[in-house]
């Protein structure tokens, strides 16, 4: 058996993927080490895992895109603050490798820099993503605008100059990360997704039809389905008594500007036949006015909840997405940023949901789309049988053992 060490960011977001698929290793025999936020440290101890926390310094590079005006100003925040974690992320996983003399690395693709050291230490090595593939393709729009899917000459057309421009706009975060490259030994990046082509194996939490169609994946390429791994916690008391449709709203852990979704929400349902519970994340509970149909609550497991739920109107977060959809539970997606424009999309193109941008937010347009949404449960069925399908962590194991050698 193998001695493994897994490297993920600090956001819940990214670190609750990647631990169905490390508990499945260690039940297979390896020994499996983590670095982690902070905050996670004690529950994946609990967990049976050998935990400890990444630099404090990785996590005090706050990633503050919200705080912009523009899409083009939150893309650059967040560009620039991966960056700065890159930097740090390289010594970190440098030392942490000489502390525990790992067999094979498992790499979180948030963590730029992490997967450049683990490229440059000749180890084994698969990297995991939490979040819709950045990897081109003559299947699929450019990525980050949530852009659909074109078919003909002119689609095509649309997506050659697409990347074009972003491969223009790209350029400048290109010098930052190739000159961390070159300090490791290791040629420079052409293009920004270069960096997703790396690793040995490239498991990706998700599956078609909701990921979009694609002739041409890499040969590292493994669609597992999601990761709907989650705390294990008993259902809310109040839960069994309840008769009416629910809908779940959810928003992000990691502070995003989506606040303006709970109150939009707690308004838009406050006189529908629903019962509307709430889990506000990153967002303290208490300034918001709860109707008497609803609940809110900072957190609350949401599996028991998704069970139960009519439709989730989620934030457009990849992980809440996709266990919505895993239980056949249509999505009401309202993205504010990062990933989320694409995850939006993806809900309405499968026709597994409705997407409504956050910029045409209203109570009477939110009223509207979660009631379109709860008509979907049949495109979310669909969805739910082919994610069944894709094997999951006992798949996203095999691949990592592939690597592994014998």
């Amino acid at each position: 058996m193998a001695r493994l060490l897994a490297y993920t960011s600090s956001s819940a977001g990214d670190i609750f993927p990647s631990i169905g698929l490390l508990l499945e290793l260690r039940r297979r025999g390896h020994e499996v080490h983590v670095r982690t936020g902070a905050a996670e440290v004690r529950r994946l101890e609990a967990l049976g895992l050998d935990a400890a926390a990444i630099d404090a310094g990785i996590e005090a590079i706050e990633i503050d895109d919200w705080m912009a005006r523009t899409p083009i100003g939150a893309a650059l925040r967040l560009l620039s603050a991966l960056a700065a974690r890159a930097e740090l992320e390289i010594d970190d996983l440098r030392r942490t490798i000489a502390e525990v003399a790992p067999d094979g690395l498992i790499v979180d693709a948030s963590c730029q820099g992490a997967g450049y050291m683990a490229e440059a230490s000749a180890l084994p090595w698969a990297q995991y993503c939490p979040y819709p593939p950045l990897i081109r393709s003559v299947d699929a729009p450019v990525y980050g605008l949530g852009l659909r899917p074109a078919r003909g000459v002119l689609g095509r057309a649309r997506d050659r100059i697409g990347w074009r421009l972003n491969d223009r706009a790209m350029a400048g975060q290109l010098r930052p990360r190739n000159t961390l490259r070159a300090g490791l030994g290791l040629g420079p990046l052409r293009r920004y997704d270069e960096q997703y082509l790396k690793a040995a194996r490239f498991i990706a939490f998700t599956a078609e039809p909701y990921e979009y169609p694609r002739r041409d994946w890499p040969a590292s390429a493994r669609l597992v389905g999601p990761a709907t791994w989650e705390p294990p916690a008993e259902p809310p008391a109040w839960l069994s008594a309840e008769t009416r449709p629910i809908v779940l709203v959810t928003a992000s852990t990691a502070r995003q500007g989506d606040d303006k979704l709970i109150t939009t929400a707690l308004n838009a349902l406050a006189g529908e036949d629903l019962c509307v519970i709430v889990t506000t994340a990153a967002h303290d509970p208490a300034p918001f006015t709860v109707p008497a149909n609803a609940r809110v609550e900072r957190f609350i497991p949401h599996a028991p909840i998704i069970a139960r739920a009519a439709c989730v109107v989620s934030h457009g977060g990849q992980g809440t997405t996709q266990k919505a959809l895993a239980a056949g539970v249509p999505v009401c997606a309202v993205p504010f940023c990062r990933d989320q424009f694409e995850v939006a999309r993806r809900v309405e193109v499968c026709d597994a949901g409705v997407r409504l941008p956050h910029n045409r937010l209203s109570d009477s347009r939110l009223r509207k789309a979660v009631h379109h949404a709860i008509t979907k449960r049949e495109g979310a069925t669909r969805v739910a049988q082919a994610f069944n399908q894709a094997g999951g962590t006992g798949v996203a194991a095999d691949a990592v053992e592939e690597l592994l050698p014998q």
